[in-house]
């Protein structure tokens, strides 16, 4: 493509000045066409759809990877990585993970030639923060959110893009302000301020409360009032329980050993980080974190050595040939597992781990034992209380995540609720994308502005730095269709249920899983035949 550039004068701040480039001739592009465009040095994404074109930046607010390379349906582009969507019109993100927005550029179309202008303020920004209004003096309502996750961030921030002048507190017990704990599996010495999903000046210039270090106890409904760990009360008008979960602890002898560690804050992954050098490691549970956290230390530890109770890696979420695929991976960095098996008894010296004892007899020397046999929900303070549980100890929660009781909603980690994907089944599911928009969605409905969930699920894990990732709702799936080469570690898998594809799973083989969920977030039905096609490229159809 030609491109010209020149500089165009608006006024008289020198901040209104724009960069314009003839990026393409308007034939170039078909409609449902996107591509990578430079202007002034920044990357922009060029699209035509229903026969207009537009522009906005190219990389994810999330991670920054390339949108140009990501799906497009209609007038949203959906992330290749991690799922994350953006209205083409406006730049808006309408689905996660992520937070911020991305620039959004002028276009014009002259003698069949394409030209976008971008101001030069916003030359070197990749991402935009959305207008938020602030806290109101004459507004005495309060709004209160228990949990530091990423579903009271997006209530919060939401509450104050919509508007909202009352009080918001935000209670955590974490230390630090609310953080991306998805890379502390994978990048376990990451310093916890540089995961930070805001700063400390952005809560204080939106008038957002960040209490840390507390805990809520108990919740008192008829008198709208919270008790927190310190002995204070705090009463609200609404509340957002996103309290999430907390790792299961082993229970078998010698759990107490030092050495014997959880994975769950950035102190957990730097201690496991700081003990490995040269040291022995057994990962119990082969779950995304155990298997992350085993991927980490392969060219760190004197061994890995991981334990799990089926016979392969995510053998129930993904299938036996995936796992056995992903455990080849790790066995050639030296990674031994023992599956189908169990703990029965970690023995130690002096106080500290010596080594952990299976159930099949065989004794692992271990300087350090990870734990990751699943989690439990941070739900005790409601036994018993208005606020209706599952057998599971989730919350029950209707589309708008509301609880049973009037004024109280929930979300992230320790919901149960209504999937549309799947004819409103109640599920519980723990993905960051899915507890960013229940917050959103919650926060709309503490403002009166019904909205539902009907986002489709999507989640990554990443493993010697190759990423997989996963879209939909696959569990009871009874067969499995493969597209790709799975011993070569590119493949697309399709899990079927009733003759329907109800999930994806993908490695090396982008942006099909994005494609996926695409459809299925338009209601589109994806049927055993349409997977088992050799041709594919239904998934780009609109």
């Amino acid at each position: 493509m030609s491109v010209r550039q020149s500089t165009r004068f608006q006024g008289k701040a020198s901040d209104q000045d724009e960069v314009t480039a003839e990026v393409c001739q308007a034939s170039d592009l078909q409609d449902g066409q996107m591509v990578e465009v430079e202007v002034g040095g920044q990357q922009v994404l060029l699209v035509r759809s229903e026969g207009e074109f537009s522009a906005v930046g190219n990389l994810c607010t999330h991670y920054g990877a390339p949108l140009s390379k990501g799906a497009l349906l209609g007038n949203r582009v959906r992330c290749p990585w991690h799922g994350a969507c953006f209205n083409i019109k406006t730049g808006d993100i309408e689905e996660y993970p992520g937070l911020d927005s991305l620039p959004c550029h002028k276009v014009s179309v002259e003698n069949n030639k394409v030209y976008v202008s971008v101001s030069k303020k916003s030359l070197k920004l990749v991402k935009r923060v959305k207008q938020m209004g602030c806290r109101l003096a004459e507004v005495s309502h309060t709004v209160l959110l228990v949990g530091g996750g990423p579903a009271s961030l997006l209530c919060a921030e939401t509450l104050r893009q919509e508007n909202y002048g009352g009080r918001i507190i935000m209670v955590t017990s974490d230390d630090l302000l609310p953080y991306d704990r998805t890379k502390l599996s994978k990048v376990l010495n990451v310093d916890s301020n540089s995961i930070l999903l805001r700063q400390r000046e952005f809560y204080q210039q939106h008038d957002i409360e960040v209490w840390t270090r507390k805990q809520m106890v108990s919740l008192d409904t008829e008198k709208g009032a919270v008790t927190l760990s310190d002995g204070s009360v705090q009463h609200y008008d609404q509340l957002l329980i996103a309290t999430g979960c907390r790792p299961r602890p082993i229970d078998c002898p010698g759990a107490e050993l030092e050495g014997v560690t959880l994975m769950y804050t950035p102190d957990d992954a730097m201690r496991i980080h700081q003990a490995c050098a040269g040291h022995k490691a057994v990962i119990i549970g082969t779950s995304f974190i155990g298997m992350e956290v085993a991927s980490y230390l392969s060219d760190k530890a004197a061994s890995v050595s991981v334990v799990g109770s089926s016979e392969v890696p995510y053998q129930r979420t993904l299938g036996a040939e995936i796992g056995r695929v992903t455990m080849q991976m790790l066995r050639e960095k030296k990674v031994e597992f023992y599956m189908s098996d169990g703990v029965a008894e970690i023995r130690g010296e002096d106080g500290q781990v010596r080594e952990v004892v299976l159930r099949s007899g065989a004794v692992l020397p271990a300087d350090m034992v990870v734990v990751g046999i699943g989690v439990i929900p941070n739900t005790e303070f409601l036994v018993g209380g208005a606020v209706e549980l599952d057998s599971k100890q989730a919350v029950i929660v209707d589309k708008c995540m509301r609880t049973t009781v009037p004024n109280i909603f929930c979300a992230g980690d320790i919901t149960s609720f209504p999937l549309s994907l799947r004819r409103n089944q109640r599920v519980n599911i723990s993905h960051w994308q899915l507890a960013q928009a229940q917050g959103r969605v919650a926060a709309l409905n503490m403002l009166n502005r019904r909205s539902e969930l009907n986002s489709v699920p999507f989640f990554w894990t990443v493993l010697l730095g190759k990423s997989l990732r996963y879209t939909g709702y696959g569990e009871g799936y009874t067969d499995i269709i493969l597209k790709g080469k799975v011993e070569e570690m590119k493949f697309l898998a399709f899990y079927i249920k009733d003759e329907e594809v109800v999930a994806a799973a993908s490695l090396n083989y982008d942006p099909t899983v994005s494609q996926v969920a695409q459809r299925m977030a338009e209601g589109k039905v994806i049927t055993k035949t349409h997977a088992e096609s050799d041709d594919l490229s239904w998934l780009a159809l609109p």
